[in-house]
């Protein structure tokens, strides 16, 4: 019996995980006018600083547990850009690495350098994190007297998830 990593279960995680981009930057593309800039409260990251930093996250982890799959990391955790187009190319640039981190170091069977056990505990760490954040922003919508409506967030986010290939 071997001991090699089913691809199928692969292939089906990393899908996890470009599902998962695919609806951060769906939510971007939703957001109302000045809606980059809500927050939650007074001294809560914006909207903005929020995708700012699942992008600075994503890319420190990777830089600290699968170095040979990194880029450079921006200098500035809570950036502040106003640009949705570039925020979604960071987005879809750091959710590549990640993806290319966590198949290199399964495929190659190698451990990661730091904090994980397992390469994919990196992917779901990530998943955890960005849905947390993903709350915020919808909360910070709210809060700013802009809500995404159920039915409108819905085929963005939950379909997203459910949607079978």
């Amino acid at each position: 019996m071997s001991n090699a990593p089913d691809p199928r279960l692969l292939e089906a995680l990393l899908d996890s995980w470009d599902r998962n981009n695919t609806i951060l930057v769906n939510l971007l593309g939703a957001l109302p006018e000045g809606g980059l800039e809500a927050r939650a409260m007074d001294g809560s990251p914006s909207i903005a600083q929020l995708f700012t930093h699942i992008h600075y996250v994503r890319l420190v982890f990777v830089s600290e547990d699968a170095p040979e799959f990194a880029i450079h990391v921006p200098e500035e955790e809570w950036g502040v850009e106003h640009d949705p187009g570039r925020i979604a190319q960071m987005l879809n640039e750091s959710a590549r690495v990640v993806r290319d981190a966590v198949r290199g170091r399964v495929e190659t069977g190698r451990e990661m350098n730091l904090h994980y056990d397992h390469p994919i505990l990196l992917l779901q760490h990530m998943l955890w994190h960005e849905g947390y954040h993903h709350g915020q922003m919808k909360l910070a919508l709210k809060v700013a007297g802009r809500p995404l409506a159920d039915d409108a967030a819905g085929p963005l986010t939950w379909r997203v998830w459910m949607r079978k290939t």
